[in-house]
């Protein structure tokens, strides 16, 4: 019978889809594993707090990230493995394996053009292109393996999947203990570091005092119901003179400074950013969110 030129359809099978979900699911986790460690190197409000409880909720996760690995593989990895099938036949005449990363490639420029602006178009150029990049292997390694007609893939393909991914977690964690990656603390102060002018960047202004004065000029006192007012009512900004004392608490991770002035609703401030240029910060509403109201040293310190 005279071959047409289109790629065949033996690949399109339940096995291949299977294969497509469960290194999804694998790279999902790896990629857990790998911004975990790096989260923990970044500066950030709570660097690396809620990974042990993300660790217990894997298996519910688990379950969710099935349906929408599944989803993926009908919607990126098929076309992907249809495609690379697609440019074999017509530009070389049979399907090579170098074509899936070529066609996975040209998708993931389509993934790509589509996330960009429904993110508001603000991610940088390099940005862009290592989402493009990851994008690509990520679309590459189940198509490739769409490809196999290995009757008994499975198996191997999970052992490999999380022989690697304890790997890069086993890596990471002695990297982190040894201190090849550095693991990132708050700057340890004194209440001598904080006598100075600090600022948010907005006009408003906290000066604090060696005898424990405290002036405040255009504070955001609202921050959306989390502190010690309720945010209702309270007034958007706050202007005074009142005290201010450092507590060093148990460890970098728990300084407070708490500032003491009559027409101020939020007094106590976490302590953030780095030893040569520390900040001093609040939530803005949900401390997830990680958004923050930050003050930041104006005068050059003591």
């Amino acid at each position: 019978m005279e071959k047409s030129g289109r790629p065949e359809k033996e690949w399109l099978t339940g096995r291949s889809v299977q294969l497509s979900i469960l290194v999804l699911l694998l790279e999902a986790t790896l990629a857990y594993v790998v911004s975990v460690v790096y989260g923990v190197t970044q500066e950030s409000p709570n660097a690396g707090v809620g990974s042990g409880m993300a660790v217990f909720l894997l298996p519910v996760l688990a379950v969710f990230a099935a349906g929408i690995a599944g989803a993926l593989t009908v919607g990126l990895v098929l076309p992907t493995a249809w495609l690379s099938e697609v440019l074999g036949h017509r530009f070389a005449g049979r399907a090579a394996w170098w074509w899936v990363p070529v066609a996975a490639g040209a998708v993931s420029l389509v993934v790509v053009a589509v996330v960009v602006p429904l993110a508001g178009g603000g991610t940088g150029a390099g940005a862009v292109a290592l989402g493009w990049v990851l994008t690509t292997a990520a679309l590459t390694v189940p198509a490739l393996l769409w490809r196999s007609r290995r009757e008994r893939i499975l198996k191997p393909v999970a052992l490999w999947g999380v022989a690697a991914i304890v790997l890069t977690a086993v890596l990471g964690g002695v990297g982190l203990a040894t201190g090849v990656l550095k693991e990132y603390r708050p700057p340890a102060l004194a209440s001598a570091d904080l006598v100075g002018r600090w600022s948010d960047g907005q006009g408003g202004t906290v000066t604090f005092t060696p005898d424990g004065r405290v002036t405040v000029v255009d504070i955001d006192d609202n921050l959306g119901g989390w502190g010690h007012g309720d945010g209702e009512g309270d007034g958007a900004i706050c202007t005074g003179q009142g005290t201010w004392t450092y507590e060093p608490g148990g460890g970098t991770w728990s300084q407070e400074v708490d500032i003491t002035v009559d027409s101020c609703m939020y007094g106590t401030w976490n302590v953030g950013g780095t030893e040569t240029r520390p900040t001093l910060y609040q939530y803005i509403g949900d401390p997830d969110s990680w958004d923050l109201y930050e003050l930041r040293r104006t005068d050059g310190g003591p």
